[in-house]
């Protein structure tokens, strides 16, 4: 194989494989890349070595039964703002009914608002809580325990007061409220009437009941994380279960972190007291097949007529960057952020998400921001394609001098190697040169991937015709007439429903290759002109904003290339 082939079949071959394998092998944030010495950090993950831990009945549901046989007769608060909507139950001070109001299943208006927190006496109950940890005999609130509401509506304007006193005059108060978004603050308050002094730990706890729907894609992590000593830990389901009655604990060396649950769109979190050290724990509870994820607070000691204040937050609901971002920096969240799952290249897909967002919010559309951010990254690397571009056209001029020496020296390989290196030497022609275009698309490619998949501003954002959703396949298939013949093709695999932007893509792709040097091997000709067909094929499952890129970007090159190639040959003619 001579080096001009052998170059291009290398770089076609890596984009392949950087194509189909890259989130496999790296589809997550390394932990390295938020803290560079993995080693030196001081989280520990073991088995719950500490005496102190949840109250028995927050680890093992002994209140559920009860709880399901009296939950009806106690009152709940509502919790009402512009985001969401829902009730905390006076059984247990459970948060545990929120309903995101501006979101829907479907693109369908009248399809059902995502219900995210679910009641316990429901199916799959899914919930946060707050409490407190005695490591002595002091008598604290469960889940059982029935609290004493100041009000009966929790909104960004007005916030209440739950009370419980036990039997030895302890007082308990948690004041519960809510900002315009998805913040939940839970100031919990106890006041020491004793002579004697106590010790408390704080606590909180997200559960979430059964197994829960993931969209079980391998780039996407779902489930589990947290963000402990400055680094992202995610752990399955799976890894749950295996972990044993215990669970995962990490005892961060670090003030902060924060622990939840998640979603593709979605977010359940535990933000404690930032100021504090606290102990996080990943645990499944084998009675009723709950995943957990909780914290437990330093060490509270309270005085004789005293009082302590602490207080926590959970966040539950949308993953929106501005609004994560916000969060991490006026409470002082460390990589809140880190709940959407950027992957590997972090440090390029977040900035492209804004600058994405920034287009929209000019254009108004996500699909023409993406035509206008690819025109901007074209410019950017304007002379990087231009001088690939140029190396491409005098490879097309070169090549009847090449095909003469494949012909003089077709029987000794090494002296034609000779020959056409000494050619492209004179010529200043390198070979290699046509690999950038591609090479330098597949980072931006894999951005504006995971910007589709994983961020929800893009969740059903429509471009123009029938493309309803960006982050979802072209739903358009050849095999019905892009949906002129009365049948579904949903009954195909995904691959061969080739909706009318994937062909548009691979159209694009042939004519590009129009105007790139044939490669003389015969053998190799073919498998480059199945290359536009694979990749049809292949990108016909993926986003539509995807492809609608990648048509564009063709196109800009196409044009690019035509308008140099042109130049060249009237050069070459004078």
């Amino acid at each position: 194989m001579n080096p001009e082939t052998r170059n291009l079949v290398a770089a076609i071959c890596l984009s392949m494989a950087v194509l189909i394998g890259y989130q496999m092998l790296f589809g997550k944030v390394p932990e390295e890349q938020i803290n560079t010495n993995k080693e030196n950090s001081k989280v520990t993950e073991t088995n719950n070595e500490s005496s102190i831990d949840l109250p028995k009945e927050e680890t093992e549901e002994l209140f559920v039964e009860k709880k399901k046989k009296t939950f009806k007769k106690v009152p709940r608060v509502k919790i009402l703002n512009k985001e969401l909507i829902g009730s905390i139950s006076l059984i247990g001070a459970r948060i545990d009914d929120l309903t995101l109001v501006n979101y829907r299943k479907t693109l369908d208006p009248e399809s059902d608002q995502i219900r995210f927190l679910k009641k316990i006496n429901g199916e799959q109950p899914f919930f946060a809580q707050f409490g407190w940890s005695s490591p002595d005999d002091v008598q604290v609130p469960n889940g059982n325990t029935v609290w004493e509401s100041s009000g009966n509506l929790i909104s960004p304007d007005r916030s209440i007061t739950l009370r419980w006193t036990n039997d030895q005059g302890i007082k308990f108060l948690k004041k519960i409220s809510i900002d315009e978004n998805f913040m939940i603050k839970v100031e919990q308050k106890v006041v020491n009437s004793t002579s004697n002094k106590i010790k408390l730990y704080p606590y909180g706890l997200i559960r979430r009941s059964g197994e829960p729907e993931t969209t079980d894609f391998f780039v996407l992590h779902e489930g589990p994380l947290g963000v402990f000593d400055g680094s992202l830990t995610e752990k399955s389901y799976s890894d749950l279960k295996e972990s044993g009655k215990r669970g995962l604990t990490f005892k961060p060396e670090k003030l902060g972190g924060w622990i939840g649950i998640t979603d593709k769109y979605w977010m359940a979190a535990l933000i404690p007291d930032q100021s504090q050290k606290s102990k996080f724990t990943y645990r499944y509870i084998n009675s009723n097949t709950s995943h957990q994820t909780d914290f437990l607070g330093q060490l509270s000691v309270i005085a004789p007529n005293s009082e302590q204040v602490i207080t926590s937050r959970v966040f539950s609901g949308a993953k929106k960057l501005n609004l994560l971002d916000s969060y991490e920096n006026d409470l002082k969240i460390e990589h809140f952020d880190l709940a959407i799952d950027f992957g590997w290249f972090y440090f390029l897909t977040k900035p492209f998400f804004y600058a994405l967002s920034w287009a929209n919010n000019l254009l108004g559309n996500f699909g023409l921001a993406i035509l206008a951010i690819t025109v901007i990254v074209k410019l950017v690397f304007f002379p990087l394609a231009n001088k690939s571009y140029k190396s491409m056209a005098r490879m097309r001029l070169l090549t009847p001098q090449l095909q003469q020496l494949r012909e003089r020296f077709g029987n000794d390989r090494q002296k034609m190697n000779q020959e056409m290196m000494a050619l492209y030497k004179r010529e200043k022609v390198n070979p290699a040169a046509g690999c950038l275009p591609i090479l330098v698309q597949i980072p931006v490619f894999f951005a504006l991937y995971k910007v589709l998949f994983v961020s929800i501003e893009m969740r059903q954002a429509p471009f123009f015709g029938w493309i309803k959703d960006l982050s979802v396949a072209d739903p358009t298939s050849i095999f019905n007439l892009f949906g002129l013949l009365p049948y579904s093709t949903s009954f195909l695999p995904d691959f061969l429903n080739l909706g009318v932007w994937p062909l548009l893509m691979g159209a694009t792709m042939v004519l590009q290759q129009k105007l790139n040097p044939k490669p003389p091997d015969p053998v190799q000709a073919k498998i480059f002109a199945w290359m536009p067909v694979a990749f049809t094929f292949l990108l016909a499952t993926f986003p539509a904003g995807l492809v609608i890129y990648w048509t564009w970007n063709n196109l800009l090159s196409i044009a690019q290339q035509w308008v140099i190639m042109n130049r060249m040959k009237k050069q070459e003619s004078k």
